[in-house]
């Protein structure tokens, strides 16, 4: 059977590659009055005939530029692009040999701010002062490509089969359209739904929060941010799609998304339904919304079929999802100064799981089974508007305000049971529980800032106000029996209702001032205030058999807990802000107020305490060449305990585990440092990035757990433990080649953590020292518009160390095998295939170690490419499984649950583009020699 996988993969991955003689042009780039190297300068080539790029590379800090193409048989240009200069062009007839253009000359723009590109003669990449920006036409995509597909083309922007974004090894934590969130700021509907064609440029940058954004400060952040400026001819114009499918199983999918466009009005629509584990909004032409996408089943089962939107999860958690889904999305410019955009979406889904679990709990003395089994249902519906304005008051002050309101309700029902084994296998505790939960959750957040600059470089006064709310109401039906067989301690029978409020509010108000010393040195004073309190009320009432109602409160299960802590800081610090490098510091001591309350069997608990604590931040960024970059943080800074880890309170809501704080605690400390070195050589086409940081823990609460060896029941508190850490290391290469139609993408990949904890079992501490270690790769092969091959692969080794425990150690390793293809041919048809092998070396005895995933799907588009007509299989060979292994400092976890099996299904699209009152012609799919 195995063999005749492996036939099918290498049918799959059979291709024919032709031999191409290649020439190497060089030259070095001057300026004509100062004769210093001009770094960065876009050199590229384009055909005199229609203006198509053939090929573009980037100087080097010396002005050399070197790119190796192929032999050019017909008239073409050598242009040259760079900011402030006038462009460079040279006509060449052809070239058949190896060529060194000498010195070329550039000439200063007399008049930069007048400087007009022509559009035709734009270069593919510019690098500006902070910005790096593509010029989308000049990346060929395959007809009717959405965005991610454009990214993937762009040299140094990887595109993970998570769907995480990293350019030259800084991640994309933004996305924008137009310097507007399009429905989300992490721009994952943006990236699946906009068509390419659309797109005019593509600018990257460092993020910027809105303080920095305002006051045209450099970036103290590590994260990337993508804005899409769209083509003006395409900026008016109605586009969309539709699309319905029906399969065997009653597996179902439907989805439309219209957008128009109107200068700067925008308005989008977007709605789903589905019941195969998917947001909905995919534009993925090969399998629109397959199990969340293409090459994404596997993460989708790992974290149970749920999904996260706009900083919302939705989906009941794991098992098989069914989610319906409609949103619009708004922005526009009322008047001259005013810019306005906001976002609706309401949802509701319905998760339905079978769980299965075996854990190991380590203890000095010996070990704990756990067996259970759950089948469990969830169904959530929500709400969630924000809206975002900006007022510019004059050229040197703006506010902005963004208030977002979020409101839901999840009813979830457990029907479990539970054994407990000990060391010699004897059946110890059984426990069965029906849970039925009901809860209400409201929440308002709002953010408002006011930023002035003055006529000075560099001064600025910044006002800012955050505030946080949020309400919760739950009530949860608990049917619950626990059996001991080992023990003389009386079974545990509950039949009751819980109610639970939950309470937060959180206030934030910050002034900042900035004095420039020098053009390139400020000096920043600052006051911050935050107020933060949270309370969780529960009241528990027993069935009464007399009444046949729930009304006997339980003094036992009934309390109230609630915590509070108001900070003070002064802020005083500098920034320095030079041409190669900026640097920002900032510091001073923390007046805080903490407290904590609780009422419990009519007595009252009062904690109030004073502190006096540091914080400092630092951060670094250097730019060594265009090229290369080093960046540097660390902070310090503090924590507090919760109120339940605080307060001297029982939690007996677990029949098998108490739970008590300890009012000795003390505020835990947290240093934080990390360090980025990147670099991406744009001549090559290649670059890597090397990445390394850690959190070192002072007084960090720890967990202190006595068990009761005779009937496996726990009593845990909390305790202050120094000296544990956390640490990471990592790095990434990737590197482009590309031969007339043949295009190659190389990445390696490696990522590991190591890190100590502690804590307390039967009074003794344990330590435990866990490493991961996370090597992969990837390989990308395209042939023109006809092919494209896509293997990858993952390998994780999971390794844990303990002391004071009867085990001394444990360890796993996963393989993850996977290779889409893509074909393209002939014409109108679309031939995709998505395989993927997982293995996992140390699943417990019951749970399969391997299995294979396989999605296949056919598809072909007719009526002017208007209608796609498709047929796919999800899991075809029917072997999709969710089984997992945890390993953690005091446990191991094995579980397995729901996932989507083989189903096969038939869908009509139908995509809309209208620009400027005319359908937008359909493109035929070609070859592309450039």
């Amino acid at each position: 059977m195995k063999k005749k996988y492996f036939l099918i993969l290498s049918f799959f991955l059979s291709v024919s590659l032709f031999a191409q003689s290649n020439i190497t042009l060089k030259g070095k780039i001057l300026d004509k009055n100062t004769q210093v190297p001009v770094e960065a300068a876009t050199v590229f080539l384009t055909s005199v005939k229609d203006s198509t790029v053939i090929d573009y590379t980037i100087s080097d800090k010396n002005g050399f530029f070197k790119m190796d193409t192929k032999k050019i048989n017909k008239p073409f240009f050598l242009k040259i692009s760079y900011m402030g200069y006038q462009p460079f062009k040279q006509e060449v007839q052809s070239i058949t040999e190896n060529k060194d253009f000498g010195v070329l000359h550039l000439s200063e723009n007399p008049n930069v701010l007048s400087e007009v590109v022509i559009k035709s003669e734009a270069p593919p990449v510019r690098i500006k002062k902070d910005t790096l920006e593509f010029n989308a036409s000049s990346f060929k995509v395959r007809p009717d490509s959405n965005v991610e597909t454009l990214l993937k083309q762009l040299p140094g922007v990887e595109v993970g089969t998570d769907g995480k974004i990293t350019v030259n090894g800084k991640e994309v934590n933004q996305i924008l359209v137009n310097g507007k969130p399009f429905f989300d700021k992490d721009g994952k509907i943006a990236l699946q739904s906009l068509p390419s064609d659309i797109i005019n440029k593509v600018q990257i940058s460092d993020t910027k929060t809105k303080k920095e954004e305002l006051n045209k400060e450099a970036s103290t952040s590590n994260n990337a941010s993508i804005n899409l400026t769209i083509d003006e001819n395409k900026n008016k114009g109605l586009f969309g799609k539709f699309m319905g499918g029906y399969g065997t199983d009653d597996r179902y999918e439907s989805s439309a998304l219209i957008n128009y466009f109107k200068n700067k009005r925008k308005i989008s629509v977007l709605a789903s339904s589905n019941n195969i584990n998917s947001t909905g909004f995919s534009m993925d032409e090969i399998f629109d919304n397959m199990g969340g996408g293409r090459n994404s089943s596997m993460s989708y089962n790992s974290d149970g079929g749920s999904f996260t939107l706009n900083g919302n999860r939705f989906g009941g958690g794991k098992g098989i999802t069914r989610s319906n889904m409609l949103g619009i999305n708004y922005s526009d410019q009322f008047m001259k100064d005013l810019e306005t955009s906001g976002s609706y979406f309401f949802s509701n889904s319905n998760s339905d799981n079978v769980n299965r679990t075996k854990m190991i709990t380590f203890l000095p003395t010996g070990n704990i089974n756990r067996e259970s089994e759950a089948t469990t249902n969830g169904e959530n519906l929500g709400h969630n508007v924000n809206f975002q304005f900006e007022y510019k008051i004059d050229s040197t002050a703006s506010i902005f305000v963004g208030p977002k309101f979020t409101k839901s309700n999840s009813k979830f029902t457990n029907d479990s049971s539970e054994r407990y084994f000990n060391d010699s296998g004897q059946l110890v505790n059984e426990s069965t529980a029906l849970v039925f939960d009901d809860s209400d959750r409201g929440s308002f957040s709002n953010s408002i800032n006011f930023n002035k600059r003055f006529k000075r470089k560099g001064r600025f006064l910044s006002l800012s106000f955050n505030n946080e709310n949020s309400k919760e109401d739950v009530s949860s039906l608990n049917k619950t029996n626990t059996v001991f067989y080992q023990s003389t301690d009386p079974d545990v029978i509950r039949d009751q209702i819980r109610k639970n409020r939950n309470l937060m509010d959180k206030y934030v108000a910050e002034i900042e001032y900035a004095e420039p010393i020098t053009d390139s040195l400020n000096v920043k004073f600052g006051l911050n205030y935050t107020n933060e309190s949270k309370s969780d009320d529960r009241n528990t009432f027993d069935f009464d058999s007399g009444s046949q109602t729930y009304s006997d409160l339980d003094p036992e299960l009934t309390n109230h807990l609630a915590s509070g802590k108001k900070v003070f800081r002064p802020q005083t610090g500098f920034s320095l802000n030079k041409k190669k490098f900026n640097i920002t510091v900032n510091g001073g001591p923390s007046f805080v107020q903490f407290d904590a309350n609780s009422l419990y069997l009519g007595q009252a608990t009062n904690l109030t305490e004073n502190y006096v604590l540091p914080y400092a931040n630092a951060r670094l960024g250097y730019r060594l060449t265009k090229s290369k970059s080093i960046y540097m943080n660390y902070s310090y800074d503090f924590d507090f305990p919760t109120a339940s880890q605080i307060l001297p309170v029982e939690d007996l809501s677990n029949p098998l585990s108490t739970v008590m704080g300890n009012i000795n605690l003390k505020p835990s400390r947290n240093q934080w440092g990390y360090f980025s070195f990147n670099n991406y050589d744009y001549a090559t086409r290649s670059g890597y990035s090397i990445y390394f940081g850690g959190n070192l823990y002072g007084d960090q609460v720890a967990s202190s757990v006595s068990y009761d060896n005779e009937n496996l029941t726990n009593f845990t508190t909390f305790e202050n433990v120094s000296g544990t850490y956390s640490t990471w290391l990592g790095t990434n290469w990737n590197k482009s080649i590309k031969k007339d139609a043949h295009n190659f993408k190389f990445g390696l990949g490696f990522s590991s953590n190591y890190g100590l904890s502690k804590g307390f079992i039967d009074g003794e501490m344990f330590e435990a020292k866990t490493l991961r270690l996370n090597p992969r790769a990837n390989f990308t092969y395209e042939y023109g518009e006809l092919l494209v091959i896509n293997p990858t692969y993952n390998f994780t080794y999971n390794d844990s160390k303990y002391t004071n425990y009867r085990t001394s150690g444990a360890s796993s390793v996963v393989h993850r095998f996977n290779v889409q293809t893509t074909n393209y041919w002939p014409k109108n048809w679309v031939f995709g295939n998505d395989f993927g092998y997982t293995y996992n070396s140390n699943i417990a005895d019951g749970f399969k170690k391997d299995f294979y995933l396989w999605n296949t799907s056919l598809a072909y588009s007719f009526f002017d490419k208007k209608m796609t007509a498709k047929v796919k299989v999800y899991d075809l060979l029917n072997q999709n499984q969710s089984a997992t292994r945890t390993i953690s400092p005091t446990n191991i976890r094995d579980e397995e649950n729901v996932v989507l099996k083989r189903y096969a299904m038939f869908s009509l699209t139908y995509k809309l583009s209208k620009f400027g009152g005319k359908e937008k012609p359909a493109r035929g799919n070609g070859i592309i020699f450039r």
